[in-house]
């Protein structure tokens, strides 16, 4: 069947897939044909199980999964990977023809989050690229949206495909080594990663190894439905390339979610292979056969340069942006570890500057509606790559004239995209700009809270502010971009937020 193609018959026809075309058409008999294209096949890697020493490393929740009915493994891969080379021009239009080329052995590693009880699978599963860019992993499209992600019953697989997780990477910029094998070598010491170039093809091996296990099943006998691909910030600018270059080859995945991309992508190939670069901008390319949403902060918008590749939407492309947010904030790296129920109390707007412990900043970072707005698009994407109705289409972040800055409301918030309280009934100002100090600090914006005195002008009482956050909260479940149950948190949090800045 036709990925995407839903009973309302979307104007889908004629899909041009690189070299290969799907076409369908309706007959006398009101049934539609479907003709499938031939894609390549996917090599099927072998699995083990990792050396019985250690844990498992991955710097995620603080809780105990089981404790939210959740388990987890690890399974280490291994086999042949390719790197590819393209066959036409790498254009912005991000509608590129790549072919396989030089191949290398790798042994890798996948970890499993999944439901205890097989009954609460949804049959999606989360394939997540993890984040190198510390030089160690770190899966933050989990951090931000795992609340939802377990709500709905998917199971979360979290992807070792770049070399840098595995063998490190000097330039990293934090006082302890992190990376597989410097925190645990007798664990991890076996892995073997030959480069970037081959990541491609190991992520599409993570894939055939979900959907046909051959030995050893990662799922322990869960049955995926819907793959549904992650990455964010380094890793969005991987599966960027990935989505325009490699699916057209195989269509392993069954949607997409791109998690705060900048302009650009990631090269095809790069050293020790001869560079393949892409374009400095890319759009996301419009032939697709499945969904992909593009979910986008201030940060990425402007500071980032996500703005010279905007798009419009199309039945199979959705960009949500959200105001007051930042790439990085204090829920996705910090309180959200402790995230088990989605207690109102993760709904408060605090100042905090120091992350983890290791990284400073100059001013408090970003603490605005970034998991909230993205616990609505985990769910969305969800359902529609299950055959259901697309996002609502967001409205984009407000520019000035020449794109050099937002246009702001009168307390200093920005304009325009996903309307939730943080920003229409706010309590702070919430930017996505630069923050200053060590390490990723300009990725992390700003929070600068309201005095009590700019509380009242604004809401009077606590009775005011309770009920801008609830109008607000409620338009915002009424647009789609929120949550019934994470709008309640909100709410019902909001006279706690009141009291803590007027010193009751």
């Amino acid at each position: 069947m036709l990925k995407g193609f839903s009973a309302s018959r979307r104007a889908l026809c004629v899909l041009a897939l690189g070299a290969t075309v799907m076409a369908c058409s309706d007959n006398n008999n009101n049934k539609l044909t479907i003709i499938e294209p031939e894609y390549l096949p996917i090599a099927n890697p072998v699995m083990s199980l990792p050396p019985d020493t250690g844990e498992i490393n991955l710097l995620a929740e603080n809780f105990d999964l089981e404790d939210v009915g959740y388990q987890q493994s690890e399974y280490f891969l291994e086999g042949t990977a390719s790197a590819y080379t393209n066959v036409s021009e790498l254009a912005a239009d991000g509608v590129w023809e790549a072919e396989p080329g030089a191949e290398a052995q790798y042994k890798t590693r996948i970890i499993v989050k999944r439901p205890i009880d097989p009954a609460d699978f949804s049959g999606d599963v989360l394939v997540e690229w993890l984040n190198v860019t510390a030089g160690f992993e770190t899966p933050p499209s989990w951090g931000t949206g795992q609340l939802e992600m377990r709500r709905g019953g998917a199971v979360w697989v979290g992807v070792s495909a770049q070399i840098v997780g595995i063998e490190g990477n000097p330039s990293g910029g934090l006082p302890l080594p992190l990376y597989l094998k410097a925190v645990d070598p007798a664990r991890y010491g076996s892995l073997v990663h030959p480069g970037d170039s081959f990541s491609y093809d190991i992520f599409s091996q993570v894939a055939q190894a979900i959907r046909n296990p051959e030995g050893i099943d990662p799922l322990d006998g869960l049955t995926a439905e819907r793959l549904i691909a992650y990455g964010e910030s380094q890793s969005a600018g991987r599966l960027v390339t990935y989505v325009n270059a490699i699916h057209p080859l195989y269509n392993a995945y069954d949607g997409y979610m791109i998690h705060s991309r900048g302009d650009g992508s990631s090269s095809l190939a790069q050293d020790p292979l001869v560079a393949i670069p892409t374009p400095d901008s890319v759009q996301i390319r419009t032939d697709l056969n499945v969904p992909v949403m593009t979910f986008e902060t201030e940060t990425d918008v402007l500071l980032l340069g996500y703005a010279a590749a905007r798009q419009p939407d199309t039945d199979l492309i959705r960009t949500w942006e959200v105001p007051g947010t930042a790439h990085g904030d204090y829920y996705t790296f910090i309180s959200g570890r402790d995230d088990t129920v989605g207690d109102p109390v993760f709904a408060s707007v605090i100042e905090e500057s120091s992350i983890l412990g290791f990284i400073n900043c100059e001013k408090p970072m970003n603490n605005g509606p970034h998991h909230y707005v993205f616990n609505t698009a985990v769910r969305a994407l969800n359902a529609w790559v299950a055959g259901g109705e697309p996002p609502q289409a967001s409205p984009r972040l407000e520019l000035n004239d020449d794109g050099s800055d937002y246009l702001y409301d009168d307390v200093g918030n920005v304009l325009g995209g996903i309307r939730t309280p943080y920003v229409d009934a706010p309590s702070a100002i919430l930017r996505g700009d630069a923050n200053l100090g060590n390490s990723f600090c300009f990725l992390f914006g700003t929070t600068s809270l309201f005095s009590a005195g700019q509380m009242a002008s604004l809401y009077v009482d606590e009775a005011g502010f309770v009920a801008a956050v609830t109008e607000s909260a409620n338009s915002a479940v009424a647009a789609g971009f929120l949550l019934q149950e994470d709008a309640d948190a909100i709410i019902a949090w909001a006279p706690q937020q009141w009291r803590a800045q007027s010193g009751l």
